[in-house]
């Protein structure tokens, strides 16, 4: 494979079942990049993953993954593939142990190099006491972490992880995200789902499923730039000369719209295209009134579910769909030309 290439290629691929599926999937992930997909549950998603995998091959279109169709995977590109499924797909008499070894026989681990990998990943996914306990006898989180812990055995370039996050608690997630960034740093290449859209910010891609469809492929960043329209400072100033605030910042070229909170006196929420060039030409425009103090200027990064419920709210206005009901502005009140 052509390392310059990208490590997974789609281009059009369609998936059907009857009515639902995924329709016109394209994208490109490089080499050492951990993607993220979200979307709500039964967006395509998991079908995605599977497709990626060669579980389903596409109706048409073209895929490729460490430069092979997946369908065709020989046994030495799996080898090269971590796959974790959403389900627990893994032996219910066997003990954690047990799993952990059999999934390494079957890559060929050597007895010392299997203990010493085996004794790490019990340790990331924290399973060291439960070792001995049977599959059956496994919470549905700890069966995750064993699953994670089975993906991961034979160090594999390219790893599928299906909700790896579901059902574990807030602080393993983040160790789990910490070791995700660690293979990525370390030439890994990731393909995540995740149910919990705020961790899309972990990613440096993220693709936004609805309804069969990747409606978006950004940056973190990117994406929210793309909700909001810009980027957001939020500008704390006076209470009794808010508007009059208001009314210098809002004609100037690189404001693109003024939102003020009733609730909130002397807060104002700036929309800009970059908050780094925005922030001093705020200071420099305000400081021709000195009466005008700034209690405080800062960028403003909405919470992840806010940005997701914004994109889907604009993805069903442009098919005509439903609107969803749930606005992602923190203030309730425009500033208009005239000030009010």
């Amino acid at each position: 494979m052509d390392a310059t290439a990208p490590i997974i290629d789609v281009r059009g691929a369609d998936v059907v079942f009857g009515d639902a599926g995924i329709h016109d999937l394209t994208l490109q992930v490089e080499r050492g990049t951990i993607f993220g997909m979200i979307g709500p549950s039964g967006s395509g998603k998991t079908t995605s993953v599977r497709l990626l995998t060669g579980i389903y091959p596409p109706a048409k279109g073209e895929v490729r993954v460490l430069g092979r169709t997946p369908s065709r995977f020989s046994a030495r590109t799996r080898e090269k593939i971590g796959y974790m499924p959403q389900l627990f797909t893994l032996y219910p008499n066997l003990t954690v142990i047990e799993n952990l070894n059999f999934v390494a026989s079957l890559y060929g681990l050597g007895y010392f190099r299997r203990r010493r990998r085996l004794e790490y990943l019990l340790e990331l996914v924290e399973l060291q006491d439960a070792r001995n306990r049977l599959g059956r006898q496994l919470s549905g989180g700890m069966q995750r972490r064993l699953s994670l812990a089975c993906a991961l055995v034979h160090n594999p370039a390219l790893i599928f992880a299906d909700e790896p996050t579901a059902g574990i608690d807030p602080v393993l997630r983040a160790k789990f995200w910490e070791h995700f960034r660690e293979l990525r740093d370390h030439g890994r290449t990731l393909f995540i789902t995740t149910q919990y859209v705020g961790e899309a910010a972990y990613c440096d891609l993220v693709g936004v499923m609805r309804e069969g469809q990747l409606i978006h492929v950004d940056t973190p960043d990117g994406l929210r730039k793309r909700a909001l329209g810009g980027e957001i400072i939020r500008l704390v100033v006076d209470p009794r000369y808010e508007l009059a605030a208001a009314e210098l910042l809002f004609p100037q070229p690189f404001v693109n719209d003024i939102h003020r909170d009733r609730s909130q006196p002397g807060l104002l929420q700036v929309y800009v295209n970059e908050a780094s060039e925005a922030l001093p030409a705020i200071f420099a425009v305000l400081g021709q009134r000195p009466e005008i103090t700034i209690q405080a200027a800062e960028e403003y990064l909405p919470p992840f579910d806010d940005v997701f419920v914004e994109l889907m709210e604009q993805a069903g206005t442009q098919q005509s769909d439903a609107r969803i009901t749930a606005p992602i502005p923190v203030l309730d009140e425009r500033v208009t030309s005239d000030g009010r």
